[in-house]
């Protein structure tokens, strides 16, 4: 399960698809689609019309997997940070009530503004 109290997953970039759908795709409910995903080393986290589904592979072979859900209908607040010219990554803060807050850090080649446009078209729904 994600840290809220150190809530960061960082360095990820944007996959050249649905690399990791026959470990995602068991979660998925009716209607839920895939829209984004991006990868660090072994870590990655997927973007649905629902929910972003972070993914933390664990152990030497990296079968063991936790599956941590968060649902766009319960994101209280975020904000976006960009790249800069100094500042390559891009950060995406959430904030969940009782629960805390989670930070994404990006390669600076995401597209953030991108980002911000699908969380925002679901939690504003």
């Amino acid at each position: 399960m994600i840290d809220f109290k150190n809530g960061s997953v960082f360095k990820l970039k944007k996959t050249g698809g649905f690399t990791n759908e026959a470990s995602i795709a068991p979660l998925l409910i009716q209607g839920e689609v895939f829209i984004g995903e991006y990868q660090a080393v072994r870590d990655y986290v997927v973007f649905t019309n629902k929910r972003i589904i972070s993914v933390n592979v664990q152990g030497i072979t990296g079968k063991k997997k936790d599956f941590t859900t968060l649902p766009y209908s319960k994101i209280q607040l975020f904000s976006v940070e960009t790249a800069g010219v100094l500042d390559l990554d891009s950060e995406l803060h959430l904030y969940y009530s009782g629960v805390g807050s989670i930070t994404f850090e990006f390669t600076g080649a995401s597209d953030m503004i991108h980002i911000a446009q699908i969380i925002g078209q679901y939690i504003l729904e």
